[in-house]
């Protein structure tokens, strides 16, 4: 396992009583959320939040980090791209314990929020987690390998899909596929369509976001 390079913003109060953590998309880094972080943390004042960087220098993008390789971004093969996410999965799961542990906190204190590959590594370990978290809010991405969700799901946390109906980088049409294969294996699955918005985060579906995190932990 892996040990991630993490930006952290402690709680406004002082005291956390919850965590959000955002898992960024490919090519980016930690940082690269955090400061959603500046917009959440006024109506949160009781949550720490953190941001990791992916284990693996960007082989599309030099300057950035990924999970696991993209075939049609990078050259990868699938079965590199599967192994990756393997292993990513368990580089992220091992964050996620040590900072519930560092900060005295349950899962059930804890929220994912991913953006596109960081979407993607959400809800592919929120699942397969031994104790559910509070919720995944699942932001431009898709559910990797639908057909064996329902086999695989140990838990089955509360979920928000959000996407851009212009996206050109993750198909608009993956929010559906993902709600179709969580609702079918028994998750509770929101959703909501962030109109005329490409590969990126509209205020309106910051709110919506904001709104799922805060009755998930209870604020």
């Amino acid at each position: 396992m892996r040990a991630l390079k993490f930006g952290r913003v402690a709680a406004v109060s002082g005291a956390a009583r919850s965590m959000v953590v955002f898992v960024h998309g490919y090519g980016a880094d930690g940082a690269d959320l955090l400061g959603l972080s500046d917009a959440l943390a006024p109506h949160l004042p009781d949550t720490v939040f953190y941001a990791p960087d992916a284990p693996e220098a960007c082989a599309g993008n030099p300057f950035g980090r990924q999970w696991f390789g993209i075939p049609r971004f990078d050259g990868s093969s699938q079965a590199e791209a599967k192994a990756g996410l393997a292993q990513a999965a368990e580089d992220l799961n091992g964050f996620l314990d040590a900072r519930l542990a560092e900060e005295g906190l349950g899962p059930e204190a804890l929220v994912l929020v991913g953006f596109s590959q960081g979407a993607m590594m959400s809800l592919h370990v929120a699942p397969r987690r031994e104790v559910a978290i509070a919720g995944v809010v699942a932001i431009s991405g898709k559910l990797m390998f639908p057909e064996v969700l329902q086999a695989e799901a140990k838990v089955k946390p509360k979920v928000l899909l959000m996407h851009g109906d212009q996206d050109l980088v993750v198909p608009f049409e993956e929010m559906q596929a993902a709600g179709n294969a969580l609702v079918a294996a028994g998750f509770a699955t929101y959703g909501h369509v962030m109109q005329g918005t490409g590969h990126g985060i509209a205020p309106d579906g910051l709110q919506v976001a904001l709104s799922f995190i805060a009755d998930r932990l209870g604020v």
